[in-house]
């Protein structure tokens, strides 16, 4: 079970994440661009899930690179990791820490740094 701490230091291991406040949440950044953030469900989340389980929080959305990653990570079928109506058509997933490994936490904040850091970054990155 990863924690919103585990967020932070994985996020820290990435060239130039900075971590702030994103509509009173947390946020993790690079170069001025939010590439996860902390996204607790609003009334209208919950009212959509009517009797169904609600995942449990924290939960962290993390950008993908495309709609067409997105689907691919989705299809993978990682634990905890899912979507919401709300968030259709943007290139975006969401990760319920209580559900998933720190393995698959750490690789979508890579893939979400590497959506949002500068060509400079991620070349010197993946060369590394």
């Amino acid at each position: 079970m990863a924690t919103l701490d585990d967020v932070s230091r994985l996020a820290a291991r990435l060239p130039e994440a900075t971590q702030g406040e994103r509509h009173g949440n947390r946020a993790w950044s690079v170069a001025g661009k939010v590439f996860a953030w902390e996204r607790p469900f609003s009334k209208a989340d919950l009212k959509r899930y009517g009797d169904a389980p609600v995942p449990a929080y924290p939960i962290v959305a993390t950008v993908v690179g495309d709609l067409a990653e997105k689907e691919a990570v989705l299809a993978a079928g990682t634990p905890g990791i899912f979507t919401i109506p709300h968030f259709d058509g943007y290139a975006a997933v969401l990760i319920e820490l209580a559900e998933v490994d720190e393995t698959a936490l750490e690789a979508a904040l890579v893939d979400a740094w590497l959506a949002k850091a500068p060509a400079k970054l991620t070349q010197a990155y993946l060369a590394g």
